[in-house]
């Protein structure tokens, strides 16, 4: 058993967690910051997602790291990368030209970037990072997490970290019940939040599907067809409850209506990817599959550099809704990985045998996996996609007649006097495993509250990702990677700020000069704590 000391454990070393070790560190703390993989930066590089963004992020409407993180990985593509002269020139390029958001790049970019900003506080030993280390056990006493032991998944080693605050940046809100903290999961009941989306009984394992992404390239005339893998047929005919169609098609729920929408694909197109100015509030782009989450397009880097675009596939077509991935037991839990998973190499085999094809053909068999893009042997992502994460019980609970325009109408989101930060996204819910349709609606841009960060009982413990007090519903907006990490930040700063302050989180809630001392140290540190005044999207 090894041993450390530190003054903040930050569990977990997804978007959250990263930027509340380093918002810590920066203040001179030392800090344990824990991650599952090799790779940090969770949402944008291990689970290969790119990065979902407001309309307003190039103005305002995250913190300064946040927009550091964004900066230094477009320099990155024109400091190493042969662009053309446009995109070298372009203040807003977008490397991939998709329409998911404005800045669609490779995950190993984002890495490299997170591991610069990170690395002067790990030369200095303010910062010990632990990779393929897990939560195992954590010792509680009168409220106060005294200690959490992990274990190493190479060799199975338990290293204990004592710490005088411990931060849950996990992607599941795995500390949550080793520590004995209140939460919740899935749905919860209209009854409990009075939402007006909300089903009239909790539903605490009816949780948005995962997906386990993988990134495709085409080489025409090539085959790079997979073998056919165990269980192809049976997803291949699956259709989902709430599908008009296979889920293996072209036809799937149009999120915002319900009515069957038809997908385009179509690999390389001859397109002007610097043309696009991704605006999902203008153009949601999400009916061309290969454009939407493309992270990586030919003609914006000098001819014949990449022989073909680089797509993210996070698709209708692998929303896995087999089973909760977390909440049941451990095989359980290993099982419905393993079946998203394999659901995912089953997609990949469809579309390079049997998907339809415009010109009346099927399958793309020049379809390849790039596994050497995100770090594996297998092609897939180095783990899955969480929607949604256990939640807090917390002091504060964001509900959906805080912030949707439905429900408050011109009046905005509800407005908090203890703000941490704000974000802007739809509430964008996908099909969850208990059979539940989408639910995407419009939000009000919204502030974070401190209150949301706070357990209702345990004084050190903090959540620094997206196991902060939403609902269901509210998580589909909160979730997203600007203000997860402006709810690690602001987590990150907390615990700095209590250690310097000699006060508990709870009082600085509770007290208005704690609280204004607190929010004055935020704003030094470039977190917005306010939107201007912007139409809601």
């Amino acid at each position: 058993m090894t041993e450390l000391r530190a003054d903040i454990a930050v569990v977990g070393g997804g978007l959250g967690g990263v930027a509340a070790a380093l918002a810590a560190a920066r203040h001179g703390h030392r800090v344990v910051l824990t991650e599952p993989t090799d790779w940090l930066g969770g949402q944008m590089t291990t689970q290969a997602v790119p990065p979902d963004e407001h309309p307003w992020i190039e103005q305002f409407g995250c913190t300064a790291t946040y927009r550091r993180l964004r900066d230094e990985i477009r320099a990155t593509y024109k400091r190493w990368y042969p662009l053309r002269l446009r995109a070298l020139q372009d203040p807003y390029l977008n490397p991939g030209g998709g329409k998911v958001g404005p800045l669609c790049h490779e995950p190993r970019v984002a890495l490299s970037v997170l591991e610069g900003m990170l690395a002067p506080y790990r030369a200095s030993g303010r910062l010990t990072v632990l990779f393929e280390h897990v939560p195992d056990t954590a010792e509680v006493e009168r409220d106060v997490v005294r200690a959490v032991t992990l274990r190493d998944t190479r060799t199975g080693e338990r290293t204990t970290v004592q710490a005088d605050y411990v931060l849950d940046a996990t992607e599941t809100g795995e500390l949550l019940p080793r520590t004995g903290t209140e939460y919740v999961s899935g749905f919860e009941s209209a009854a409990d939040t009075g939402e007006p989306s909300a089903p009239s009984e909790a539903q605490p394992l009816n949780m948005q599907a995962v997906s386990w992404c993988f990134v495709i390239e085409h080489r025409a005339g090539e085959d790079h067809t997979i073998p056919r893998p165990e269980g192809y047929e049976a997803w291949r005919d699956h259709q989902p409850p709430v599908w008009p169609d296979k889920q293996f098609s072209w036809t799937a729920p149009h999120p915002h209506t319900l009515e069957p929408r038809t997908y385009g694909f179509g690999p390389n197109p001859d397109d002007d990817p610097l043309a696009v100015r991704a605006n999902q509030a203008e153009d949601p782009g999400s009916a061309d599959l290969w454009l939407f989450r493309r992270i990586a397009a030919r003609n914006v880097f000098e001819q014949g550099f990449y022989d073909s675009d680089l797509v993210v596939v996070n698709w209708p077509q692998i929303d896995y809704l087999g089973g909760p991935l977390y909440e049941v037991d451990e095989a359980a839990a290993a099982d419905h990985a393993d079946r998203a998973r394999q659901m995912s190499r089953c997609f990949l085999h469809w579309l390079q045998t049997e998907a339809p094809r415009p010109d009346g053909g099927t399958g793309w068999p020049g379809l390849r996996a790039r596994g050497d893009v995100l770090g594996t042997d297998d092609g897939l992502a180095k783990a899955p996609y969480y929607r949604e994460s256990r939640r807090l019980r917390a002091m504060t609970t964001v509900r959906e007649q805080d912030i949707a325009v439905a429900v408050r109408g011109d009046a905005g989101s509800i407005t908090y006097p203890d703000s941490v930060g704000i974000g802007a996204y739809r509430i964008d819910l996908h099909p969850s495993v208990g059979g539940d349709n989408y639910i995407d609606v419009p939000a009000h841009p919204y502030q974070i509250p401190l209150g949301a960060l706070l357990p209702v009982r345990v004084r050190n413990l903090l959540a620094a990702a997206k196991n902060i007090g939403t609902t269901h519903i509210t998580n589909g907006c909160y979730r997203v990677h600007p203000a997860e990490w402006n709810v690690g930040e602001a987590a990150g700063l907390l615990a700095a700020h209590c250690l310097e302050a000699d006060v508990e989180p709870g009082a600085v809630h509770a007290k208005p000069d704690e609280l204004a001392a607190y929010q004055a140290r935020l704003r030094r540190d470039g977190v917005e704590l306010d939107w201007p005044a912007i139409t809601p999207w």
